[in-house]
């Protein structure tokens, strides 16, 4: 893909959120609305367009954890609490990175994780769990070698010991299982079809109501030297 090639020519082994999100939404995933600026005028621009209350994020390729530097302002209900969200970011990013995403506020109770991992001896395989701040520490997920039939995203589901998330619960609507399988399994085929990405990381994924929306997402490309270094040594160089 494109966007992989530029970043691969670029020397670069990551992809921004913004850059990330458009890939997935080549594969039908879906993801937050957002428009990427640069300057205020463009910024307030976007932030009509869109619509309140707002997500505004610091983008970069050259930033993973955008919360703990202070590049995420969620709920912003008005155009001066996101001038001031603007002005902050762009002053925490010192002029580096891509510009700041306005994003629409995705609002829901559940959140999920998928992603995937490039491993050295059963290549992609797509992994899904429970979702938000404490994925790390919970570690409920589950995981299959792409590519994925229907069966074994819905098998995926049951696994996790979180899985009654997922049916309608205190109110809320179950989740769009056959949606959910069809996003497992399209990231199984970004792994398949694109060689050069060694991981994904789609956290949260939110479940609006019956939807689901990626509105975070990373993708970690295979750093070009050493894949040069393991072709010339596989083929005796």
């Amino acid at each position: 893909m494109k966007i992989i090639e530029e970043a691969a020519k670029e020397g670069r082994t990551s992809l921004s959120e913004h850059e990330a999100k458009q890939i997935l939404a080549t594969y039908q995933i879906p993801v937050s609305r957002e428009i990427q600026v640069e300057n205020v005028e463009s910024f307030i621009s976007a932030a009509q367009e869109i619509g309140y209350p707002l997500v505004l994020k610091g983008c970069s390729s050259d930033i993973t954890h955008k919360t703990e530097k202070g590049l995420i302002h969620i709920d912003i209900r008005n155009e001066k609490e996101a001038k001031s969200a603007f002005e902050k970011i762009r002053g925490k990013m010192n002029g580096t990175g891509d510009g700041v995403l306005v994003q629409e506020m995705v609002k829901g109770h559940r959140e999920l994780v998928i992603g995937l991992t490039r491993d050295p001896q059963f290549g992609p395989c797509v992994m899904f769990g429970i979702g938000g701040i404490f994925t790390e520490v919970l570690r409920d997920v589950s995981f299959r070698v792409a590519p994925l039939e229907k069966r074994d995203a819905l098998n995926m589901m049951k696994e996790v010991q979180g899985h009654k998330i997922l049916e309608a619960v205190r109110g809320m609507e179950a989740v769009d299982k056959d949606k959910l399988a069809e996003i497992l399994i399209n990231v199984g085929r970004i792994g398949i079809e694109n060689e050069q990405i060694k991981e994904i990381d789609i956290n949260p994924v939110i479940i609006s109501g019956s939807r689901l929306v990626a509105v975070d997402a990373l993708i970690i490309l295979m750093d070009p030297k050493k894949s040069a270094k393991f072709t010339k040594n596989q083929i005796g160089m």
